[in-house]
């Protein structure tokens, strides 16, 4: 039997040539958002095309309801679009970046969309359990981070 994770992102390689970006993105937030119990709300925020120094709110699934606007210098979407590097959080509470969407959150995970080396957004996803971001799971949010970046090219 194929692992969970293999599964599901061998599915999001079939879709991602044959859909358009936006509706590719908001299959890949309803699956892992569906598939994934753990992962409370799964959504992207991508570069606003009028201030690039804010992200606004992209196709998304989950739980509660998001942020619509985040500044670059705001919260752990705001230190990965910055860093251009993947932010793992594993109990948000000790991290003073933290920007709360919800009471409940517990972790959070952020990978940066950087299509041809420049950043068009970031893959947020929010947990209500504390060290969810394994090694695995990181390498699998980056994946999927990745093909939605080809998928943006």
């Amino acid at each position: 039997m194929i692992e969970q994770h293999e599964r599901l992102f061998a599915e999001f390689e079939r879709d991602a040539a044959s859909t358009a970006p936006e509706a590719f993105m908001q299959k890949v937030a309803d699956r892992l958002h569906l598939e994934f119990v753990r992962y409370n709300w799964v959504g992207f925020y991508l570069v606003d095309p009028k201030d690039s120094d804010a992200l606004v709110l992209g196709p998304h699934a989950g739980s509660f309801t998001p942020h619509i606007r985040i500044s670059l210098s705001q919260g752990l979407c705001g230190a990965a679009a910055s860093c251009r590097a993947l932010v793992v959080v594993n109990d948000v509470k000790s991290d003073p970046r933290y920007l709360q969407g919800s009471e409940h959150t517990k972790s959070e995970i952020v990978a940066p969309l950087l299509a041809r080396n420049k950043l068009t957004g970031i893959l947020d996803i929010n947990s209500y359990f504390k060290d969810n971001w394994t090694h695995k799971e990181q390498a699998f949010v980056e994946k999927c981070a990745a093909l939605v970046c080809r998928a943006l090219a």
